[in-house]
């Protein structure tokens, strides 16, 4: 049997990149699926973000694999709209199994810059308060279900401080505390909650213009394959990145009923990044931040 066969899963981010996988592997093991996305460019975010045709795509693919698909243009920094979203749910397929909140942003900079107040505030406002938002909202329809799991996207940098990333830093630090809070209040009502962190991902958020520069020491017109060389040196496993899939995989084991007994933990999807020697985790962030 499919390990997601009969339940509703709802996930954040849902558009593309990693969104898009988790979906699909819901789908591909019998979950019906909910997407969200912005559908819109937040301020100072130096790469294009997704669309809602994005979004629509991400819907024809899971029903490609036969499954029932609802796909909402919504904002997760409002709590109130991401109740209706969760309702909608509830009303579409009749119950709420598991959320995946996947969405964020990342905007390299420094302290020192002069807006640098507002990209903080935007970032944290996004990572981490519209996720404390979307749990929250999910709450009554996973309660309805006698219980469920939440799986939440923090990275590598919520367990390493990387140079160039600080507001990106907090608010993924922050996620790892929230992950803990809520599993310990929500345990006895049998709602698990779990983080999953993951090293460089080839996704829309690594693979641009704006971030191949900076890998690239300032090249304007860098490559892809300009970041290769300083992204391998991030990983102990010898590879730059890895793809939406290998965290997709991650976030079905813990949404599934083979993680039933996992609540609280934070799981590294990450090549080995988190178990270099403290000294490389700070030159991952003086690539991104090297712009010559």
């Amino acid at each position: 049997m499919a390990r997601m066969s009969g339940k509703v899963v709802l996930i954040t981010g849902g558009a593309r990149g990693q969104g898009r996988a988790h979906a699909l592997r819901m789908a591909q093991e019998g979950a019906d699926v909910v997407v969200t996305d912005l559908c819109d460019q937040i301020e100072d975010v130096p790469y294009a973000m997704s669309s809602r045709a994005d979004l629509d795509e991400t819907l024809k693919l899971v029903e490609h694999e036969d499954r029932r698909c609802l796909a909402i243009t919504a904002d997760a920094r409002d709590a109130a709209h991401m109740r209706r979203v969760a309702d909608q749910a509830v009303t579409e397929f009749g119950r709420l199994d598991a959320v995946v909140i996947n969405h964020g942003i990342a905007i390299p900079h420094t302290v020192d810059q002069d807006d640098a107040d507002e990209i903080f505030d935007r970032t944290i406002e996004t990572n981490l308060t519209a996720v404390w938002r979307t749990a929250r909202a999910c709450l009554p329809a996973l309660r309805a279900s006698g219980g469920g799991s939440i799986t939440i996207t923090s990275s590598a940098a919520g367990l390493r401080p990387f140079v160039g990333l600080p507001a990106y830093v907090v608010a993924k630090h922050g996620l790892i505390g929230l992950v803990g809070a809520l599993a310990a209040e929500l345990a006895p009502e049998w709602i698990r909650v779990n983080a999953v962190c993951p090293t460089t991902v080839a996704t829309p958020m690594l693979h641009n213009q704006h971030l191949q520069t900076m890998f690239a020491g300032g090249k304007p017109d860098a490559t892809v394959e300009d970041m290769v060389f300083p992204a391998t040196a991030c990983n102990q496993l010898p590879i730059p990145w890895v793809e939406g899939v290998d965290i997709a995989n991650g976030v079905l084991f813990l949404a599934s009923d083979e993680a039933r007994y996992i609540t609280g933990i934070a799981l590294p999807v990450d090549a080995g990044l988190t178990s270099q020697p403290p000294g490389i985790t700070p030159y991952i962030g003086r690539a991104l931040a090297a712009l010559g």
